[in-house]
């Protein structure tokens, strides 16, 4: 994953290696895992359930197994048939919660049409919510509190902190309105810095696919970031302008 600062006046592309970030924090994971058992704690053990054959979630799961190894945290995979009745899938996140052997659950998304999305992730203790789905983390990201967030949205804080990137007083132009990515997102860089969950203190439009492209065009020049949350790929790319001119046509063409 690369995250592209752009600085397009003068046509310039500074690459943030992604990549190495993440190698770096998965370094800082794994010495606070080791110092958390060191301290007599259990190692902690991540559940996920894997819902029918989509190709696409079982390839993200096997990659979320392999991050947990790399780190040292054990995890398991609770595979369910398509047909799984939501009932089951509850009956699955109630035992889960109850078993202090699991730290985190994580229900693999998108789940199948009879399936409701939302009464399953509120159907996992909000303390165990990985993914950070839960209505009630939600709502404490919403009201600057501390709380398990949405990974992207994560991400791309943890990108703009690590490469230096400030966002205090700063216009910043999120395009993708997901609940999931581009949502958290904002909350993330609009809030209240001194609140108990710092936020970004930036001036936050979201755009999305019916926002109008003389309007769209608007916004991104008087932008100084631009974090394009939207997509086929779901991948979040931020652009760091300065006194920069975006043409809509190269934003909508990833939204």
């Amino acid at each position: 994953c690369y995250i592209y600062s752009l600085v397009f006046h003068r046509h310039d592309a500074i690459i943030i290696s992604g990549t190495e970030m993440a190698r770096q924090i998965q370094k800082e994971i794994q010495g606070d895992v080791e110092s958390w058992i060191s301290l007599g704690n259990r190692r902690p053990h991540l559940s996920i359930i894997l819902v029918g054959n989509n190709p696409a979630s079982h390839t993200y799961v096997r990659k979320k197994i392999r991050a947990a190894s790399a780190v040292g945290i054990c995890s398991e995979i609770i595979l369910k048939p398509n047909d799984v009745s939501q009932e089951e899938l509850l009956d699955i996140t109630d035992r889960l919660n109850m078993d202090p052997r699991v730290s985190g659950i994580l229900v693999q998304l998108p789940l199948p049409d009879h399936v409701d999305e939302r009464t399953i992730c509120n159907g996992i203790a909000p303390e165990k919510d990985v993914d950070g789905f839960h209505i009630i983390n939600m709502g404490r990201l919403c009201l600057d509190q501390h709380c398990l967030i949405p990974a992207t949205a994560c991400a791309v804080w943890e990108i703009l902190k690590r490469t230096g990137i400030e966002t205090f007083g700063k216009n910043v132009v999120v395009a993708g309105r997901s609940k999931n990515v581009g949502m958290p997102i904002a909350m993330l860089l609009h809030t209240d810095g001194e609140h108990e969950r710092p936020g970004g203190d930036a001036t936050v439009t979201i755009a999305h696919r019916y926002t109008p492209k003389e309007q769209l065009k608007t916004h991104t020049q008087l932008a100084d970031i631009i974090i394009v949350a939207a997509g086929e790929c779901l991948a979040a790319v931020i652009w760091w302008t300065v006194i920069s001119r975006v043409s809509p046509a190269e934003l909508l063409a990833c939204m």
